[in-house]
């Protein structure tokens, strides 16, 4: 498991931010079976067999559409999931989609989000 010190560090660049991830974690740990965490430069990395979400500062908007605080919560289905919230959807592999949702507030993890992140999470986990 992350460090606590490795995620207070990520979130130097952004610390409004941190409030996002603390309820994204408490929700994706009440509600996902069990999954590491590893903490990078650039993203925030959960995986059971494998990844199947990430936080980021990734700028997935233009800077005039962005947030001033956001976090980027990305996570890989088995198909295109299509909503007005998903900011890009990409098909790197066959079956494989990545898809990139900005948030700017805990109030945003909602059903929605997690339902995605249920998803994810059992599609990494029967890869």
């Amino acid at each position: 498991m992350a460090v606590l010190e490795d995620i207070l560090l990520f979130f130097d660049p952004m610390p409004g931010a941190l409030p996002i991830y603390e309820r994204l974690f408490e929700r994706a740990q009440a509600e996902l079976g069990p999954f590491s965490v590893r903490v990078q430069k650039t993203q925030i990395t959960w995986a059971n067999r494998h990844v199947f979400a990430c936080a980021s500062f990734m700028k997935v908007r233009k800077a005039k559409d962005r947030p001033k605080t956001y976090l980027v919560v990305t996570f890989g289905l088995e198909h295109k999931a299509v909503s007005p919230r998903i900011d890009v959807a990409t098909e790197p592999y066959p079956n494989r989609w990545t898809h990139h949702v900005t948030v700017a507030s805990p109030e945003e993890i909602d059903e929605e989000l997690m339902a995605w992140l249920r998803e994810a999470y059992a599609f990494a986990a029967a890869k």
